[in-house]
């Protein structure tokens, strides 16, 4: 029996990169894609000493697959332990692709590409309480390019508790709504900037209208070290922009209006950005 993946771990080299090499120069995934592990090995002031940045590294001819998390997840063995069996997962899906790509291409004249699947956990905020992390996803399957896009999650420490960053609000509806305009308009700004073009009011191109926060990774972090007073909107290829156009992680501070939107039971982790 194959041991799981986060039992095989190493420590994380100090060596620094940025933003996974770009996230994986954007999902193109080259074979250095697993070097980015190393930007988070320097991260923690607040870890245990025994606590270490842990990464996972596993190629084969069909597939490389990357995963790692830093020493302030490692210093958490109930979230170590649940990215442990979501990494298992993401492999499994992985090799599961890989085969079947391969095997329907037996006795064919192409060889199927490698493919390719990466994970990066980074420290978005570490408060009283909680723990908020951005996942850095690339993958490649074969095709064109590759896939990319940022992940949330926060650990509620007293809860033993880890959930999307959206859920620690009412809902969806009810942050987009503690935004308000703020957030169309942002993102209607930094599309403009990028297509040299204004946003054609009332337009009914996909990629002109304003998604919903039900389309977006929300991490929550902090500029105090103590309470959440910053949110960023992270929208991923395809959603907000043709896939040409990139991603868009739009930042907001938070507001008596984005606080009233908080659920009770988070509503002490979260203060009016000053």
């Amino acid at each position: 029996m194959r041991a799981p993946l986060f039992l095989i771990s190493l420590a994380l080299s100090s060596a620094a990169c940025s933003d996974s090499a770009e996230y994986a120069d954007k999902a193109g995934v080259s074979s250095n894609a697993t070097a980015s592990a190393s930007a988070t090995a320097n991260a923690s002031a607040t870890a245990t000493p025994a606590a270490e940045a842990q990464a996972v590294e596993q190629e084969a001819e069909r597939y490389q697959f990357a995963y790692s998390w830093p020493a302030e997840v490692a210093a958490e063995p109930a979230l170590a332990a649940f990215l442990g069996q979501k990494a298992d997962a993401m492999r499994a899906a992985l090799e599961q692709g890989a085969d079947e790509d391969w095997d329907s291409s037996e006795g064919g004249e192409w060889t199927p590409r490698q493919h390719s699947a990466t994970e990066e956990w980074q420290v978005v905020a570490d408060i009283p309480d909680y723990l908020s992390l951005s996942g850095h996803l690339a993958t490649y399957s074969g095709g064109a390019h590759g896939m990319y896009g940022v992940q949330s999650l926060v650990w509620d420490r007293k809860a033993g508790k880890a959930m999307k960053g959206v859920e620690l609000f009412n809902s969806p509806v009810a942050l987009e709504q503690a935004l308000g305009n703020r957030l169309c308009d942002t993102l209607n700004t930094a599309r403009e900037e990028r297509r040299g073009m204004e946003i054609e009011e009332g337009s009914d191109d996909m990629f002109d209208k304003c998604p919903g926060l039900d389309e977006a990774s929300v991490l929550v972090g902090s500029s105090n070290g103590k309470t959440f007073d910053r949110i960023t909107v992270y929208f991923g290829p395809y959603v907000a922009g043709a896939y040409a156009e990139g991603d868009y992680e739009l930042d907001f501070p938070v507001t008596a209006s984005v606080v009233d939107a908080v659920k009770p039971a988070h509503a002490g982790a979260f203060s009016v950005k000053r």
